[in-house]
């Protein structure tokens, strides 16, 4: 940008246009306070502001009583079902999980022998791109990040479909099935093509089989011996169904909802759920851990000192080392206090294949540093909020051992989630019936219009 703007117009630079912005647009957060902002659309306790109802997913984290916000333990249901007990039915009985919530979302019902089995026939029957799709969209345009590519092959997705702006429940649902179908085959591919183009690493690309579940698919594109075993398979499954639905509130099913009940196409929908999604504070965090995990095993000599990595999470909240953000990253959540559910599932099943695979010590480390960092956030912020390790902490961790790249993590989150987006536009367009539009108050600036020969502004301006 400050290339093209200094090649029209030598003198200005992009400095001296931000500081002109600066100088003319500030909202302090006492204004805020003044007008009873819900900023975040978040009420004063933290929690949020009521918008909509869903029969599709709740979160639970806390309990209000008297007014009073209340920790709790963290319990995530869909369609009213613990999450907990879906896994461990689909444990039990052999079997993946994420085919099944697919159905669960979107129906509102646990599949029958006949319809589970239906389920995942249309999900191989539509995992194939359009004939040329991966040479004239993917290949001829190559992206560093992947969730980018993603939003760009969804979006021309829609200019493959015969009838793309039909709303109907019957076109919505084939829209879905089909794109609930396709992204790991936009993720690996897109992928593959990152490699070749950036990484200067051969590309390589396998056909899906039928009877791979959507897990095993995925495995299968993503190594190049195509070998992986039912155990490391069934840890991506179960990454995948914890990470399929978070409720209607989190910023990529509202941006899904938002979108829906402006009554645009699918494929313009999903594609801004998608960029949502990619954001640090949303999906993209779990990349961020991975960032803060490298620099404490980098900087933090004995892994097994409760003072030396309490001391470092010391350090990182006070912004003297890592990102200079003072956050820790997958410590605490917008609606888990004192635990959130996913965290604990994904930790429970990481423990077996860490010792497996030869992450033990660092598992060890993640642990330690979940149970030091709440006090080490409490003594350095003074802040009394309880918070507990998020989905995000253990996903990286969890990818890493199975071989999934850093490149993926969080384009494995949208691989997952779109089962949850698609089930939200469902349910918004056929049961919302008004486009979302919150309100902003406008703050008096006091200026009126001058004519551009009588505007003369202080010497000192800049421009």
């Amino acid at each position: 940008m400050e290339r093209l703007i200094n090649e029209s117009a030598s003198s200005t630079t992009v400095s001296e246009l931000c500081a002109e912005y600066r100088a003319n647009n500030q909202i302090t957060k006492d204004e805020y306070e003044l007008y009873h902002v819900k900023r975040g659309l978040r009420n004063r306790d933290g929690t949020g502001v009521m918008a909509g109802l869903t029969h599709v997913c709740n979160v639970h984290g806390y309990l209000i009583s008297d007014g009073v916000k209340i920790p709790d333990s963290g319990r995530l249901t869909y369609r009213s079902m613990n999450v907990v007990d879906i896994i461990n039915g689909c444990r039990a009985e052999g079997r993946f999980g994420f085919e099944e919530v697919v159905w669960l979302l979107i129906f509102g019902k646990l599949p029958d022998e006949r319809q589970y089995n239906r389920i995942c026939q249309l999900l191989y029957e539509n995992r194939e791109l359009p004939e040329y799709f991966p040479e004239d969209v993917i290949m001829k345009n190559p992206s560093r990040d992947v969730m980018n590519k993603l939003a760009r092959a969804v979006l021309t997705l829609y200019s493959y479909d015969d009838d793309p702006d039909d709303l109907s429940l019957e076109n919505n649902m084939r829209q879905s099935i089909s794109l609930i179908a396709r992204m790991p085959a936009i993720m690996t591919y897109a992928y593959q093509v990152k490699r070749r183009h950036y990484d200067k690493q051969t590309m390589f690309f396998h056909p899906f089989e039928p009877q791979h579940k959507t897990a095993e698919a995925i495995l299968n594109a993503l190594r190049e011996d195509r070998q992986f075993t039912h155990e490391e398979a069934q840890l991506l499954d179960l990454c995948m169904v914890l990470h399929a639905e978070h409720g209607g509130g989190n910023n990529s099913t509202f941006t899904t909802r938002v979108l829906s009940s402006a009554q645009t196409d699918i494929y313009s929908t999903i594609a801004a759920a998608i960029g949502s999604l990619k954001g640090f504070r949303h999906g993209g965090a779990n990349h961020k851990v991975r960032q803060m995990m490298t620099d404490i095993m980098q900087n933090v000599q004995h892994w097994d000192s409760d003072d030396e990595v309490e001391n470092y999470l010391e350090r990182i909240l006070r912004r003297e080392v890592g990102d200079k953000s003072g956050l820790i990253y997958g410590i605490g959540h917008a609606i888990y206090t004192l635990s959130d559910p996913r965290a604990v599932e994904l930790k429970k099943q990481a423990r077996s294949l860490a010792a497996k695979t030869g992450y033990a010590d660092q598992f060890a480390l993640y642990e330690r540093i979940e149970r030091l960092a709440p006090d080490a956030f409490h003594k350095v912020t003074g802040n009394e909020k309880v918070v507990c390790a998020n989905v995000d902490f253990y996903s990286g961790l969890v990818y890493e051992m199975l071989g999934i790249p850093e490149d993926l993590y969080t384009p494995m989150f949208a691989v997952s989630r779109i089962s949850g987006w698609c089930a939200h536009r469902i349910e918004e367009l056929t049961t919302g019936g008004r486009i979302i539009r919150p309100a902003y108050r406008a703050l008096p600036t006091g200026q009126t219009y001058i004519p551009l020969k009588d505007r003369h502004y202080d010497a000192k301006s800049v421009l």
